[in-house]
Parts: C-alpha cells; sequence; structure tokens
C-alpha cells in the first residue's frame, strides 16, 4: 500500500514528474461534502504527519485522494473514488 506522503514524496523528488501537478482531496469538516481539493502547489512543506500549505496544516490521515494527472496515485477506500 502506498501512503500519501509516500506518494507525495515520490512527486516532489522523482525526476520528470511534479508536485505542482497533483490534485489532493481531504477531509474538511464543514465544507461541502465534508472535503475540499487543493493543488499540489499550494504544498510548502512535507512533514513527518502532515502537509503545509500557507493556510493551513492537513494531517495525512485526512486525505482521502491524490491525483496526477489523469494517474491516481493513491485512494483511502472505494468512495474516495467518486470524488470531483
Amino acid at each position: 500500500m502506498v501512503y500519501p506522503r509516500e506518494a507525495l514524496n515520490r512527486l516532489r523528488w522523482k525526476g520528470g514528474e511534479s508536485l505542482d501537478d497533483a490534485t489532493i482531496w481531504y477531509i474538511h469538516r464543514g465544507a461541502s461534502g465534508d472535503y475540499l481539493k487543493i493543488s499540489g502547489s499550494s504544498i510548502r512543506n512535507l512533514e513527518s504527519y502532515f502537509l503545509e500549505t500557507d493556510d493551513s496544516s492537513i494531517p495525512y490521515h485526512r486525505i482521502l485522494r491524490i491525483d496526477h494527472g489523469d494517474k491516481t496515485l493513491f485512494l483511502k477506500d472505494e468512495t474516495a473514488s467518486d470524488l470531483k
């Protein structure tokens, strides 16, 4: 199983790929549908237990899905495959 931090680090460090091109869906209580999505370009740092953006810190356990282009790199469960 690939974990969110692992997938994001691969994009950050693997040649020919870019974290900027990723889309990350995560649980955000109170948002429409209880989730939000961000672009990988908004990620400032990948810490041990969370990722940092300019506005917040998002724990990895709240990440539901990570896409890069037309490829899904991480899917927490099948319900996350319907996110748009």
